[in-house]
This record gives C-alpha cells, sequence and structure tokens, in this order.
C-alpha cells in the first residue's frame, strides 16, 4: 500500500519522517523512509504486516484521516556522503524500496552515475510494488537504468527466480543488468532486511568491496529496516 500525505516537507531522498497516530491504547509513532520525489506529496511505502504497532493501524484508516508528521526529516541514507561512482546499485527488498524510489522520482540517483541498477526482491510478484514505474523509466531511460525484479518463492517471466543474494553469487543478476560489478566503478546502497543485507556484503567482501564510512571510504552504504 502507498501512503500519500498532503505535506511537502522539505527532505533528502533517502531521508525518513516520523508518523504518528492516537489509537485507543494510546499514541503510536514510527519511522517511514519517504518514497516521493521533494516537493511532492509526501508518500511512504507500505507492506501488509500482522504485527506491529502502527503500521496495521494504518492499513484500517480511512482516505482523509489525519496522522501526526515530525516536520524534521531524519537519516544519513543519502547521497551526501557517498564517493564518486560510475555504477550504482540499488538493492532493495520489500518496502526497503521505499528509499530508492525517492532518489530515482527525484533524478538524483543519475546525477553521479553512468548507469543505475535498480533490484527489488519480493516473495511474489504481486509485491513489486510501482513494477509498471519502474518498468516504465527503464525504457525512458534506456542503457543508463536497469530494473531487475528478483522473485524469491513465485516464478515469473521477466523476473529472476532466487533470493536476491542468491542470484548475486550464481552471477545471473550481473548477467541480467549486463553490468559487470568492479569495485574501481561501483558503488552500492542496500536497503530492507537485515539479513539480506549482511549477506550482500559478504559477498561483496569475497570481490574487494567494502562497506563505506567517511573516514575510510569504501563502496557499500546501507540502511536495515528493522
Amino acid at each position: 500500500m502507498t501512503l500519500r500525505l498532503a505535506s511537502r516537507a522539505p527532505f533528502r531522498p533517502g531521508q525518513f519522517m516520523n508518523l504518528g497516530l492516537q489509537l485507543p491504547s494510546g499514541f503510536v509513532s514510527r519511522s517511514y523512509s519517504l518514497a516521493s520525489a521533494p516537493g511532492e506529496p509526501l508518500e511512504v511505502l507500505l507492506a501488509r504486516v500482522g504485527e506491529g504497532a502502527l503500521t496495521p493501524a494504518l492499513f484500517e484508516l480511512k482516505e482523509g484521516a489525519s496522522l501526526v508528521l515530525d516536520p524534521k526529516p531524519q537519516g544519513f541514507f543519502t547521497f551526501d556522503y557517498v564517493p564518486p561512482h560510475r555504477e550504482l546499485w540499488l538493492l532493495a527488498t520489500g518496502t526497503g524500496l521505499g528509499p530508492f524510489l525517492s532518489m530515482l522520482r527525484s533524478g538524483r540517483a543519475f546525477e553521479g552515475a553512468e548507469r543505475v541498477i535498480l533490484v527489488h526482491g519480493t516473495r511474489g510478484p504481486l509485491e513489486l510494488a510501482h513494477r509498471s514505474e519502474l518498468e516504465g523509466l527503464a525504457t525512458e531511460r534506456g542503457a543508463a537504468f536497469r530494473y531487475a525484479p528478483v522473485l524469491s518463492r513465485e516464478s515469473e517471466a521477466g523476473a529472476l527466480s532466487g533470493r536476491v543474494t542468491q542470484v548475486l553469487a550464481s552471477g545471473q543478476l550481473e548477467e541480467r543488468v549486463q553490468t559487470r560489478i568492479s569495485a574501481e566503478t561501483a558503488h552500492f546502497l542496500l536497503c530492507g532486511n537485515p539479513s539480506m543485507i549482511d549477506d550482500v556484503i559478504r559477498l561483496l567482501g569475497e570481490r574487494g568491496l567494502k562497506r563505506h564510512r567517511q573516514r575510510t571510504p569504501g563502496h557499500i552504504t546501507t540502511e536495515k529496516y528493522w
């Protein structure tokens, strides 16, 4: 589900804001990454879950319902500290796609890269949020943008089968997007399941890529979702 808010609060692609809601049990606030481009009505990407203090309640809201929005955007999963690169790899699972949508919609992802590769891993095709939009962007941008959906539990023509880590380790991902991973030219942004992030860091480490820090520049920037 996509939740759109009337606010156009300023932020940088990749940042998050806190949303709050008064529930019978009390006031609850949680952080959500912004999927919209700066200057547009705020948008967050949500997945229905059986548990959680706030997200299940958001699915029950009617159009026009009121939410509390913390006006201050937060987070450092932005391009402010990303080193120069030729290929930008955006690897997401589930709703970890959200901040990457903001980066793509704003055009910020394309400003420093010759090619942008978006990899989105989900269980099945119904969870491939904004798929038609991303496929349209791939057509529009040509060789400058590659979109690779990855399905772990179902198969479908046009999508890779397996987990993101599996298609990365096997070489299928590079073959699909026609781009070789190189420590000399690539930077990775990883967002989503912590296990995916840890495994991808390990796999990339075997190929000479390391985590990026301000004092020790590298090739991998991360944002874990829980």
